[in-house]
């Protein structure tokens, strides 16, 4: 029999992650978004580790560029997770009332 290429089963993956991904998102409950952004902001912060360590250990300028790159975006998704959060926590503070 012939092997699989790497190529498809990455492919493969990624299109199963994608359709899981967007199912959990999508089925949660209003009341449990701000946990669920904690979760992925924790989540986006280990990818920020993987990208630098992807970045520093490769030996390619392509290979360093893509992973500086990935260290970028997401930079920006765990500051804009964050600010998101913030906010969504600041709607259910009790407003305080001016006498």
């Amino acid at each position: 029999m012939d092997a699989v290429d790497h190529t498809i089963v990455n492919l493969i993956v990624f299109v199963l992650a994608v359709y899981v991904g967007y199912h959990v998102v999508w089925n949660v409950t209003p009341a449990l978004h701000t946990p669920l952004m904690a979760v992925t902001n924790a989540i986006s912060a280990i990818i920020i580790v993987g990208a630098m360590l992807a970045a520093a250990l490769t030996a390619t300028p392509l290979g360093k560029a893509m992973g500086v790159l990935a260290v970028a975006l997401a930079a920006v998704n765990v500051f804009g997770g964050f600010l998101v959060t913030r906010r969504m926590l600041e709607m259910f503070r009790k407003k305080d009332r001016k006498s």
